[in-house]
């Protein structure tokens, strides 16, 4: 017997009725109508099979990994593919999301894994031409196009795959859901389908995920909370660099980032994303700051520019890309309170330069010293690299992992490193070929000279 009910398309809670916030995540107009099937009383019946095991007495707990064949994607899920985990990747059209699991599925074949790859977007002959186009050996790689899970299960438990892709999951429906595909009832299902292959028959599966126009993955917000993994690829589609960013991980850290570079043969990986980013600057320019963020255990140095001029309008204007807008504005009322520089009635423009995006506050005195040196309109020594974070009452507060910033400041050819007093210690000092200059304040940075 049919009936409606309405869910949450932001974290799946089911109401009787529409509501026009959620109860539970407190999200406004994100309800939708789903019929469902209502079970007739008296049908659930227990097996009695069901026991708990006590956890001292659970064995195969061994972690058993498979190299994708890239070091990124391997370094982002926490050093290779887990058997039996469930991943999703999320990202905008043409971001390169098939392309990845393409890639992916052609190493994995190459080296004598069985890998299905189940496609509900494309046909045979265009999976074929989009293959030919990245390569033209792909191993015993099959593929299958399809979108009824009941019919997908069936050939999976027939080939037995190691590693699956579905591509995307929001094609994918189960006869039993009356709703359409992509629906917030048939994603939830699908996604509980897969992942009960995944660790009954220990198969690894990618999970490919559209996004809404905010950057989330569409449908119910529980689709992440039930998988194993979940990646992002960031980035402009009409640029050639692609970000992978693990959000959610299971069997690793989520710090972690992955750099790549779309050509016309598919990704190719960038092992040195620090020189990508910061290829074809321009030199002692004003506004111009290189820093040094931590994604992970990896160090990438990054250039902010920044663009402080007279507002033509009653309110002035502040346009950020990269960084966190209200960061920036917060930073440059600090600079005009504690600084003494009247910046409050200029038009101000933060962008980080390569198109990554960072939340790390160790960027805070960079971006400080980049709107200084565009309003006054000096230079900072292009060899010269800042990092630091900024407090309130204009303070510079100690950043983790300072050696590994000062190293990769040095690794790269820069002759001085301005950062926190507060991480001026032995070890650092022990680094030589480079000069360490310890700053507490904002005013003590302001002292420094510029070009």
């Amino acid at each position: 017997m049919k009936h409606m009910v309405y869910y949450c398309g932001n974290c799946g809670y089911e109401s009787s009725k529409w509501m026009g916030q959620c109860p539970a995540c407190r999200e406004w107009n994100t309800f939708a109508e789903e019929p469902v099937m209502k079970a007739e009383k008296g049908k659930r019946t227990a097996s009695g099979t069901a026991s708990a095991t006590f956890l001292k007495d659970v064995t195969g707990a061994f972690e058993e990994r498979v190299s994708s064949g890239i070091p990124e994607l391997d370094r982002v899920l926490g050093g290779g593919i887990v058997r039996g985990a469930l991943m999703l990747i999320g990202g905008d059209p043409g971001i390169g999301k098939s392309t990845l699991l393409l890639q992916v599925t052609r190493n994995l074949s190459l080296s004598g894994e069985k890998v299905l790859y189940v496609s509900g977007e494309e046909s045979l002959s265009q999976i074929k031409m989009r293959s030919e186009r990245i390569c033209k050996d792909y191993g015993d790689l099959k593929v299958l196009c399809e979108t009824n899970l009941s019919d997908i299960s069936d050939v999976i438990a027939k080939e037995n795959p190691g590693i699956v892709v579905i591509d995307s999951i929001q094609t994918m429906y189960r006869d039993d859901i009356a709703s359409a595909p992509g629906s917030v009832s048939q994603v939830r299902e699908a996604t509980s389908v897969l992942m009960q292959i995944a660790k009954k028959q220990n198969i690894s599966i990618f999970i490919v995920g559209h996004v809404t126009k905010e950057g989330a993955v569409a449908g119910p917000r529980v689709l992440e909370h039930m998988v194993d993994t979940v990646l992002y690829f960031e980035g402009d589609r009409h640029a050639s660099y692609r970000i992978l960013r693990g959000v959610k991980n299971r069997f690793g850290s989520t710090d972690e980032i992955g750099v790549f570079e779309m050509r016309s043969e598919g990704l190719k990986e960038v092992p040195n994303p620090s020189e990508f980013m910061l290829n074809g600057r321009a030199e002692n320019s004003g506004g111009s700051v290189i820093s040094c963020s931590m994604e992970g255990t990896r160090p990438v140095m990054l250039e902010i520019q920044a663009l402080v001029c007279n507002s033509n309008f009653g309110i002035p204007r502040r346009q950020t890309t990269g960084m966190d807008f209200n960061r920036v504005n917060l930073l440059m009322a600090v600079v005009e309170k504690r600084g003494g520089l009247q910046i409050g009635n200029q038009d101000a423009y933060v962008n980080i330069a390569g198109g990554i995006k960072v939340s790390e506050p160790a960027l805070d005195l960079a971006a400080v010293m980049a709107l200084i040196s565009s309003y006054r309109n000096k230079a900072v020594d292009s060899g010269t690299v800042i990092f630091g974070e900024v407090g309130l009452s204009g303070e510079i507060r100690a950043v983790n992992q300072a050696e590994q910033r000062v190293l990769e400041a040095k690794k790269l050819g820069f002759k001085t490193v301005i950062l926190p007093k507060a991480n001026l210690n032995d070890n650092l000092k022990k680094i030589s070929g480079i000069e360490l200059v310890g700053v507490s304040d904002i005013r003590d940075a302001m002292q420094i000279p510029m070009g």
